[in-house]
């Protein structure tokens, strides 16, 4: 699947969640969005604990960093971020929760994307 043009942009987040995943095909690419995402989790509990507010760029910094450099070395695409910011966080959170309690496989099945 590849990145629509400017007249095809995705209308609905059912039809962008397929793309996402056709863009983390590679398990390298996703294991970098896992540990971004949960470095970035941690760093916004570790701000809210602290209460240490310049914890906060390092929180976004490190989720994106990480899921970054996943496309730009790994899979070799651009990031959904830079097009889809809003439904590419989303989607960044919706893949880590589905890794971790063993469902995101048949979320790739679903869509027919070979994710090995």
């Amino acid at each position: 699947m590849t990145e629509p043009n400017m007249d095809e942009k995705y209308k609905t987040y059912a039809e962008f969640w397929p793309y996402y995943l056709s863009e983390h095909q590679k398990p390298e690419t996703r294991g970098l969005h896992y540990f971004g995402t949960g470095l970035g989790i941690a760093l916004m509990i570790a701000t809210a604990i602290l209460l240490d507010w310049t914890l906060i760029p390092a929180a976004l910094i490190s989720g994106y960093l990480f899921a970054w450099i996943g496309h730009f070395f790994v899979e070799r695409n651009r990031p959904a971020t830079f097009t889809y910011p809003l439904w590419s966080f989303a989607s960044d959170f919706r893949m880590l929760g589905l890794w971790l309690i063993g469902k995101l496989d048949a979320e790739y099945a679903k869509a027919n994307i070979d994710a090995s």
